[in-house]
């Protein structure tokens, strides 16, 4: 503890910040002394000490003085501990809390936690001795009065500069950021304008061109995105803006349900029409009233609720009796199946998968079994067999 010298806490001009832990106290060897709340900082020169409620007792010590670090773990009513052994205290030391101890080493108890990390960082400066880049008789006159021509980063002060230097620069970054969002927006609306034109051209020339050329051409069209989403702007907010996005959901909806077997979760639905529309997002409070008019404006398409809650949209040509029946005809194949299994065969989601298994026990075709292992349906033996 002798190897302490009073300081301001200041840091030098070379020397840098490296970690700092509140909650930390001190032991001379084994034993308690009076420095028991404190914040320990570590620079790559010293370890600094300062008391938190009294910010002008504060100590430190060159990391040059130590001979190396151990750690201890905690125990029962013990936090963990750093053991810093010392060399022995210089004859021209100056002044610090102790002139004299028979300890050569030191304790620092981390009673807010932090040692692991903490450990791992003096041991790297341990390792570095980056204080050796910088001469000894600049490093620590930290506890003598300030120098023309020398500039100081104070403590905590400078801790706080720094903080705030690195807001001013994060808030730079984002106003540079949304500058570039704003061009993006303003290159994507004229992106929609070229892919609409483009529209209307095929079908002025529909006969200059051949059928093989639309079919790709409007490919790459649908690939950038909805070409004239349907927004707010528009068609106001009221229910002339949920029919004419009920008919556009139609429209780019009904080949990818084609593709998944005819039904489609909505938050899939969700994510596949948000991708396609870009800039002009839908929430999924509009994604549900238009959904809701599928069925009424007679468009191919519709809202459908099962029984637990989950909502999807189907095509009007999808038959529950097809559905039910394919279900229980893999069922019947494989003995036994979990929502999981047949996710996994019918190449659907597994949301999806238990709602056709849950319809098709529902219509007494499947039965269950509940267990620890999971639930688990089977063919309906009483409705199959005589």
């Amino acid at each position: 503890m002798d190897r302490f010298v009073w300081t301001s806490g200041l840091l030098e001009i070379h020397e840098t910040l490296v970690i700092q832990q509140r909650g930390v106290r001190i032991y001379d060897g084994e034993e308690k002394i009076k420095f028991d709340a404190g914040t320990l900082l570590l620079s790559t020169h010293r370890l600094i000490w300062r008391d938190q409620r009294n910010h002008e007792c504060c100590m430190a010590i060159p990391l040059s003085q130590i001979v190396f670090i151990e750690e201890q773990a905690a125990g029962i009513g013990k936090s963990a501990k750093i053991v810093v052994h010392l060399h022995p205290a210089p004859p021209n030391k100056e002044l610090g809390p102790l002139q004299s101890s028979k300890n050569s080493y030191i304790k620092l108890s981390f009673k807010e936690h932090g040692q692991i990390e903490f450990y791992r960082r003096l041991s790297e400066e341990m390792t570095q001795r980056r204080w050796e880049n910088m001469p000894v008789s600049q490093s620590f006159q930290t506890n003598r009065g300030p120098q023309p021509g020398r500039i100081r980063a104070v403590g905590i002060v400078g801790i706080e500069r720094k903080l705030e230097e690195k807001r001013k620069e994060t808030d730079k970054n984002i106003s540079e950021a949304f500058e570039d969002l704003s061009k993006l927006m303003v290159k994507a609306k004229e992106m929609v304008e070229l892919s609409k034109s483009i529209a209307n051209k095929i079908k002025d020339k529909q006969g200059d061109i051949t059928e093989d050329e639309t079919i790709r051409f409007k490919s790459y069209l649908l690939s950038m995105g909805i070409a004239n989403p349907v927004t707010r702007e528009t068609y106001g907010s009221g229910t002339q803006y949920h029919m004419q996005l009920a008919k556009q959901l139609a429209g780019i909806l009904q080949a990818p349900l084609e593709e998944r077997g005819g039904i489609m979760s909505l938050t899939e639905v969700y994510c596949l029409v948000n991708r396609a529309r870009g800039m002009e997002l839908l929430s999924p409070e509009d994604l549900v009233n238009a959904c809701k008019m599928l069925e009424a404006l007679k468009l191919p398409l519709r809202l459908r609720v099962f029984d637990s809650g989950v909502m999807v949209i189907e095509l009007q040509s999808h038959k529950e009796e097809e559905m039910v029946a394919s279900a229980l005809e893999t069922v019947s194949e494989k003995g036994s199946l979990t929502s999981e299994e047949f996710a996994k065969l019918v190449g659907m989601s597994v949301l999806l998968a238990k709602e056709r298994l849950l319809l098709a026990e529902k219509m007494g075709h499947l039965c269950r079994d509940d267990s620890v292992e999971g639930l688990r349906f089977y063919p309906n033996l009483f409705m199959t067999q005589s």
